[in-house]
Order: C-alpha cells, then structure tokens, then sequence
C-alpha cells in the first residue's frame, strides 16, 4: 500500500499527523513532506484513517498490487546477482 501525497492541497491541519504521527511526517510549518510514502504492513489500517482524516484531500491511498510494500521481494535471492 501507498499513500500519493498531493502537496499543493495540503493546508496544514495536521489531522493526518494526529492519527499517525510514525506514518505522516510534517515539516517545522504543520505541512506534510513532500514524497509518496510507502506504507508496511501492520501500519495500514492507520495511514487509512490518516490519509481519510484529511479534509483537503491530499492524501491518496493507493492498494494496487504494484503499491505493496514488500521488501523481502526486493531483495535479490541466494545466487542471483
């Protein structure tokens, strides 16, 4: 799972940050950074409600398959290069 984060929508509520401040970081202003975030399994459920809570709409949850974060597929198998 991925939250898409549209920048220029945020107004700075911080309503994001207040469900979870481990998956949403803000800058010094109340702002949330800029990037996608990919979210690890166990955390999803929080970053719902989070990406939900925000009422300008600058959260974006994305659950495409393509959008899973699984780090143990990334890493390269035992004799592969």
């Amino acid at each position: 799972m991925r939250i898409i984060v549209h920048n220029a929508k945020c107004q700075g509520h911080a309503r994001c940050w207040a469900q979870a401040p481990d998956i949403f970081k803000l800058d010094d202003n109340g702002y949330i950074l800029p990037g996608d975030i990919q979210v690890a399994e166990g955390e999803q459920l929080l970053a719902s409600q989070g990406a939900r809570s925000c009422p300008e709409r600058a959260l974006e949850v994305d659950r495409t398959s393509a959008a899973r974060f699984e780090p143990a597929a990334m890493q390269p198998r035992t004799g592969e290069a």
